[in-house]
């Protein structure tokens, strides 16, 4: 049996909260752009649960060079946002969070929505994921996408 000795830095747990809260706000205004300008990091690490590698052969290039994964820049992050969203019709969204624990919190969020291109074209989807976020000095740093698809 294998132990894995971890230690969580409690004191990290209200700057946490505080970039948690900002980042729900934004989102329950609609304003997911605004909130990677002004939360992340200038170098963000990003993981996906269905990463470039996963996604569908028809899937356009377009959506496959949008989703960048590892460490890339906040330009390439708020490409990738505003791909997702002029390639997705909105019928709805929330979020549920934060939960925070030391330098991470979790948001769950939940979307409605049909893609425009790609194998689900015209298809509604009811999208579910829980968002872990790492933060340092005030800025997201790492985000974690947990979720999955069927094609």
């Amino acid at each position: 049996m294998t132990t894995i000795a971890t230690t969580v830095d409690k004191s990290k747990t209200a700057e946490s909260l505080k970039v948690g809260k900002r980042l729900v706000d934004l989102l329950d205004q609609g304003e997911s752009l605004k909130a990677i300008e002004e939360l992340y990091a200038d170098m963000v690490n990003v993981h996906e649960a269905m990463g470039p590698s996963d996604a569908p052969d028809d899937l356009p290039a377009e959506a496959q060079a949008a989703h960048k994964e590892g460490l890339v820049s906040k330009a390439d992050v708020l490409k990738s946002n505003q791909w997702f969203l002029d390639n997705h019709e909105m019928h709805g969204g929330s979020q549920d969070g934060p939960y925070p624990l030391g330098d991470e919190f979790v948001v769950f969020m939940h979307l409605d929505c049909t893609p425009k291109v790609g194998p689900m074209a015209g298809q509604r989807m009811d999208m579910k994921e829980a968002c872990i976020y790492k933060v340092d000095n005030g800025k997201i740093v790492e985000s974690r996408f947990c979720y999955w698809m069927e094609f």
